[in-house]
């Protein structure tokens, strides 16, 4: 059912989705759907969390990459947060912005404690404990990097995506490091 939904966004508004077409989509009939969701908004979330998923695949292959780096590189060459990294992040928000747009005027369904979880635990959580920083500070941290690429995301997908990816990498990346010298 999360297929249909994403393929009934693709040629309308969400508030304008019916159960009905849902099913008619997924192959399924309506006591099918209220067997597993109380509402369109509970099919949502899950939707959401499903593309996340898919979104967070394209990165396990370099998990054990960023897992050896973080014990075996010097602490100065640590940068995690990269156009190499953001880019793809990027594209698969524009290949899904009608899903995401959707999504950021419903915020619970971003759920972004939660989505994030993988990252915090494979990726951040490791960082931060290199760089010694306080346990009472790591989940500020951590959020005051997901709140600005959040931030970002929306005003991106509030226009359209009509910015190139690389102006948003560009623009994420003069945020982190203005100097373009400084690293963190």
């Amino acid at each position: 059912m999360d297929e249909a939904l994403i393929e009934c966004l693709a040629k309308k508004d969400f508030e304008y989705i019916t159960v009905k077409e849902i099913c008619e989509k997924a192959g399924v009939n309506r006591s099918t759907f209220y067997l597993h969701y109380e509402t369109i908004d509970d099919l949502l979330n899950e939707c959401v969390e499903y593309t996340n998923n898919k979104c967070f695949q394209r990165y396990s292959s370099e998990l054990a990459d960023i897992k050896k780096r973080l014990t075996s590189e010097h602490p100065e060459d640590l940068i995690f947060i990269s156009p190499e990294y953001l880019r793809p992040y990027f594209e698969f928000v524009r290949e899904n912005k009608r899903l995401f747009k959707i999504a950021l005027s419903h915020p619970a369904s971003l759920n972004t404690e939660g989505t994030f979880r993988q990252l915090f635990v494979n990726v951040f959580s490791p960082i931060l404990e290199r760089f010694h920083f306080a346990e009472q500070d790591k989940s500020y941290i951590i959020m005051f990097y997901i709140g600005g690429l959040m931030a970002i995301v929306k005003e991106w997908i509030g226009n359209d995506c009509a910015d190139s990816i690389e102006q948003i990498v560009g623009v994420c990346m003069s945020c982190i490091i203005p100097s373009g010298k400084e690293k963190i």
